[in-house]
């Protein structure tokens, strides 16, 4: 009996693009594909195996591409689809697979099916999207769109209201309808066709609302329609396949990841990376992050998805602030905790995610002025508190510390006018620190954040045991040690870090003295004591 293969995504490593801030190849400010096209050699390098980018369709960018009108047309701001089509070839040669970000909860209003739809209720594609009889002003009942305002939009014409879950011009497209899910796989399988190597999926867990029963996500169909999408589309290729679950939790997480691939590969779920905002509040009013409890929670989903799920392993992404500046030391240490964090991460089981800039310890950002933000989010944000009558030093705090913008200011290539981005004006200004952390200084430096993220993602692909090893927390109540054990038929594997600033005595590591060290952010042998934000992975045969 030959023993089964592991599917190529468990030992892969994801690098994710935001593709308007990676590389401007025209001078016109905004990233595109041509400039993702120049930076390949550069992700080869580093040795990653795929590549998320964020959505590049047709879009009238109200909610940053996530508001698509086109599903088989690239935007012209990024490109065109014989470019789309060089950089899947070109990826390709480098042994390194393209998955695209799907938004499939909801199209923009300016996508021909809606706009189609509003023409009479008698039209075919009017059953496409959500709607309910009713008299302006009274709405079919009170729920809230995640954006602000109600959940529902009159059409005079119609005398009904569409559901729309987010802006006003993204209306939720109606799983219910057959139709819908047809026009959905086949589109799925044309990408498929072009040499696609995956999919992230965007909010896919509100598919299956029922807003009489004002039910978003997790609706009761919600796994039926995974299992019928998976197996029209997914199934048909070794396809990576990734689902955006805000609602997730271990138990519906070994439905969306269940080994037999009859949903997706794995899941995104974020219980973690909401643990530093005050409870019941959003992600602007901020708490100190409650470290035992994070390290206790990411030991419940390595724990319980081992042997029957599997997870995805991030800290950044598009949404989120630099993890450098979160939960490391931007300052002094930057280098130190940048590594430390890469460690802790890395060392889990699951599939990791970088995100641009991550393996270069890019920061935060400090604008001074909230013209020279781009974000809705932060501009709705700063209007209503001002309103509220919290102080602008609050106010900035929050941005600084939370503000999407973080993660979206240009990828810093070198020391030059705009960090070598553009040789035009950026869309959004550059981080003024580039002209320290860049990629070129990062690679012209062995000890650099970016060799040390090189040498994580060859561990991962040289020892089984990141890939298979079965998960133990140790020194579970510690304040400043985060230490695990990975362990499979044939080794054992320590990681250890100091997730403070502060020295901290370490008697753990007097046993693992004589391990192979596999890497280390510190020079020279382990003592007694962890320097601050020094971690480690060490191993033992059996």
């Amino acid at each position: 009996m030959t023993e089964k293969k592991q599917p190529w995504w468990k030992t892969a490593v994801v690098y994710q693009i935001y593709p308007k801030s990676f590389q401007d190849s025209n001078g016109d400010g905004i990233g595109d594909i041509q400039g993702i096209i120049s930076r390949l050699d550069y992700l080869r390098e580093l040795g990653v195996d795929a590549l998320w980018i964020s959505p590049m369709y047709c879009s009238p960018q109200d909610d940053n591409g996530y508001d698509i009108s086109d599903y088989r047309n690239i935007d012209p701001m990024f490109g065109t689809m014989e470019d789309m089509e060089e950089l899947i070839r070109e990826s390709q040669k480098r042994d390194i697979r393209i998955v695209m970000d799907l938004v499939l909860n909801h199209t923009s209003d300016e996508h021909i099916w809606f706009q189609e739809a509003k023409k009479s209720k008698d039209n075919p594609y009017h059953d496409y999207y959500v709607w309910r009889d009713g008299k302006e002003g009274e709405l079919p009942n009170d729920m809230r769109a995640v954006f602000g305002g109600p959940a529902w939009e009159w059409v005079p014409q119609l005398g009904q209201y569409y559901f729309h879950q987010f802006s006003v011009k993204q209306p939720d497209l109606n799983w219910e309808n057959p139709k819908v899910r047809r026009e959905i796989y086949d589109m799925i399988l044309w990408w498929m066709e072009k040499g696609i190597g995956g999919f992230r999926l965007d909010v896919i867990d509100q598919i299956a609302k029922e807003p009489d029963k004002k039910i978003t996500n997790n609706g009761p169909r919600l796994h039926d329609f995974l299992r019928e999408l998976s197996k029209e589309t997914f199934q048909k290729g070794e396809l990576l396949t990734v689902g955006e679950a805000w609602g997730a939790n271990t138990q519906n997480a070994k439905l969306y990841s269940n080994p037999d691939g009859s949903e997706f590969s794995m899941v995104f779920q974020f219980e973690h990376m909401v643990m530093d905002q005050q409870e019941g509040k959003d992600k602007w009013d901020l708490v100190p992050l409650p470290f035992v409890k994070l390290k206790k929670n990411l030991a419940k989903w390595q724990t319980q998805l081992y042997g029957c799920g599997w997870n995805s392993l991030f800290w950044d992404n598009h949404d989120l602030p630099r993890i450098v500046s979160r939960w490391g030391d931007d300052g002094e240490c930057r280098e130190m905790s940048a590594k430390m964090l890469a460690t802790v991460l890395h060392g889990m089981q699951g599939t990791p995610y970088i995100y641009q800039g991550e393996e270069l310890g890019m920061t935060n950002v400090r604008f001074e002025d909230i013209s020279q933000y781009r974000d809705i989010e932060i501009f709705n944000m700063y209007k209503e508190r001002m309103q509220q009558g919290y102080s602008k030093s609050e106010i900035w705090e929050s941005i600084y510390a939370k503000g999407r913008d973080n993660a979206r200011t240009p990828m810093q290539w070198n020391g030059s006018t705009h960090g070598g981005f553009t040789e035009g004006t950026p869309w959004i200004g550059v981080n003024p620190n580039y002209r320290q952390i860049n990629a070129k200084a990062e690679r012209e430096n062995p000890n650099s954040v970016y060799h040390y993220y090189r040498r994580l993602i060859q561990l991962r692909k040289e020892y089984p045991v990141f890939v298979e090893g079965k998960f133990e927390l140790l020194l579970e109540e510690d304040e400043q040690i985060f230490a695990y054990t990975r362990t499979n038929e044939s080794c054992e594997m320590l990681v250890c870090a100091n997730f403070s600033g502060q020295n901290v005595n370490c008697e753990l590591l007097s046993e693992w003295r004589q391990a192979k060290q596999l890497i280390h952010n510190v020079q020279g042998k382990l003592g007694e004591e962890l320097k601050p934000y020094e971690a480690v992975i060490c191993i033992r045969e059996k």
